[in-house]
């Protein structure tokens, strides 16, 4: 069962206006990824051999990096503390989660589904409010840093990935499967039929924002056409487009396979580099129809308003006025 997250997509036509994505406002460094499911059925229904545990790995891919930091989990103690009781009662971990607790509590959410296993769940009370939190565990990339233990490389690489994988400046949910391995090597599993109804290879990210090295994405098919767009922004670009104004915190690297090696399937990466780093990513892929053409009558995410067929300035969406 690759990772897939659901988290129902918003409706097919989009307001003119597009969408505010909600902001996070301080300093931290980490990921978010997650579950098994698709949006518009239930899992047992789109993958019949789904164990009830893959079922519950299923979670959002709509975190916003508007305004996000990437040094904070030095500065707040959980590089060295993890996701553990010591490292969530730590007066550093207060301070920085209560500088913007809605958003902070969204962004733990994320992470915990990354390290943490399914069928596990970290627990903070905020002593500012008195509110209890509870955040479910799912892809496992991380355990040892999970259980308190100091992150190593792999495990802040892979967090990383993680995160990178569910943004989405938008802030909107988008069924994603994700491919990889987590810190441990065991490979993420896949359901049957998976890479069937995820037939749209998407992109690769990797990085390591604990070290304050950043994130990284590259396209994992060829780049969209003029005509089409995605409402992932920090997933697939252009040709030769080396920047997306809705996802400056990912820095682009053209194709994934020019920096990346492939697993002996042909399924996703294993490793890549830049800037003489070896990373260790995570693959993302998509469902046809979350690669929108302009020309077909319907307003949609990621396209803009205008009179042309190019996706930037869409017949679709008619005037910005």
């Amino acid at each position: 069962m690759g990772f897939t997250s659901e988290a129902g997509q918003p409706g097919r036509v989009l307001a003119r206006k597009g969408v505010m994505a909600w902001v996070l406002t301080s300093a931290i460094a980490m990921g978010g990824s997650t579950g098994c499911g698709v949006a518009g059925a239930p899992a047992e229904e789109q993958f019949p051999g789904l164990e009830t545990q893959q079922q519950a790995q299923e979670a959002d891919n709509g975190l916003s990096l508007n305004g996000l930091s990437l040094n904070g989990l030095s500065l707040n103690g959980l590089s060295l503390n993890g996701l553990s009781l010591n490292g969530l009662s730590t007066q550093e971990f207060s301070e920085w989660f209560n500088l913007d607790a809605s958003g902070h509590e969204r962004l733990m959410r994320y992470m915990v589904r990354c390290a943490v296993p399914a069928g596990e769940s970290r627990t903070y009370t905020n002593p500012a409010s008195g509110l209890t939190h509870v955040w479910e565990g799912a892809l496992g990339l991380a355990t040892d840093w999970a259980e308190g233990i100091p992150a190593t490389e792999l495990e802040q690489q892979v967090v990383s990935a993680c995160l990178a994988a569910h943004a989405n400046n938008y802030g909107l949910h988008v069924s994603i499967s994700v491919q990889g391995r987590g810190a441990d090597g065991v490979q993420i599993p896949v359901s049957p039929g998976e890479l069937d109804m995820y037939a749209v290879r998407e992109s690769c990210f990797f990085g390591n924002i604990f070290k304050g090295e950043g994130l990284y994405a590259g396209n994992d098919r060829n780049a969209l056409a003029e005509d089409e767009s995605t409402p992932r922004p920090c997933g697939l670009l252009g040709y030769a487009v080396s920047t997306n104004g809705r996802c400056e915190q990912v820095a682009r690297v053209g194709q994934c396979e020019d920096h990346c090696t492939l697993d002996s399937t042909g399924t996703y990466y294993t490793a890549c580099i830049v800037n003489g780093v070896k990373y260790r990513p995570l693959t993302t892929r998509l469902q046809g129809l979350d690669v929108h053409r302009c020309g077909d009558g319907v307003c949609q995410v990621g396209e803009g308003c205008g009179w042309s067929l190019s996706a930037d300035a869409c017949m679709d969406c008619g005037s910005c006025l």
